[in-house]
């Protein structure tokens, strides 16, 4: 990342709120795979990671109650937050698919071919697209922060098809049977700021009409 856009990120990361930390994490980024920041209990396929653990397709990652941990694989990022169990799947460092088996998780994805998240209420494809969820046993949140989304319902056959630039449909995917199973939602528990990170980590910054909205989260 050249030097004076990563001033410009820096500088408006702090007039958003972004904590010392993540904007220390900003200044020191690059494309460097792997963990990248982790507080708390990390585990990939087992085994206790730390900064510089290498996370690959076929990886199964937990965080610990309390835990959070940013990582990077290929030309996409994720933070994940304590309680949460992710299965990544794909080929040498293309994600192809993420199973959010349970907990949190804000991805930002690099360009490419369709992505699919996978949760135990939803699938969803995704392009050019920076994404939060949250999977429960019978419900999922989705934001698409930005890019393109085609969400299914596993259980129903709800079905939508959509775009964002700065957070404008958050979705909750029900599978409990209801009849309308993917209903709107509002913007929770991710911010601009962490996305701004994330797309840092991997040499990019968010799309400009996310950058020019006049809203902050």
């Amino acid at each position: 990342m050249h030097i004076q856009r990563r001033r410009t990120l820096l500088t408006l990361a702090a007039g958003i709120g972004m904590s010392a930390a993540l904007r220390l994490a900003l200044a020191q980024s690059s494309a460097r795979q792997g963990v990248r920041t982790v507080q708390g209990d990390m585990r990939v396929n087992g085994k206790p990671a730390g900064t510089g653990t290498v996370v690959r397709p076929g990886d199964a990652i937990v965080l610990g109650d309390g835990a959070a941990a940013t990582f990077v694989v290929g030309q996409d990022a994720f933070l994940m937050r304590g309680g949460s169990r992710a299965e990544l799947m794909g080929s040498g460092v293309l994600v192809s698919a993420l199973q959010l088996v349970t907990g949190k998780l804000l991805a930002v994805f690099g360009s490419g071919g369709e992505r699919r998240l996978v949760t135990s209420t939803a699938t969803i494809g995704i392009r050019g697209t920076g994404a939060y969820m949250e999977a429960e046993p019978q419900r999922t949140y989705f934001c698409l922060c930005y890019g393109t989304a085609e969400v299914a319902a596993t259980i129903g056959g709800g079905r939508e098809s959509y775009s964002t630039r700065h957070h404008e449909s958050p979705r909750y995917i029900f599978g409990d049977g209801r009849r309308r199973a993917i209903v709107p939602a509002g913007v929770a528990n991710h911010t601009d700021s962490e996305l701004i990170l994330l797309e840092s980590l991997v040499g990019r910054s968010p799309p400009q009409s996310f950058m020019d909205s006049p809203v902050r989260y």
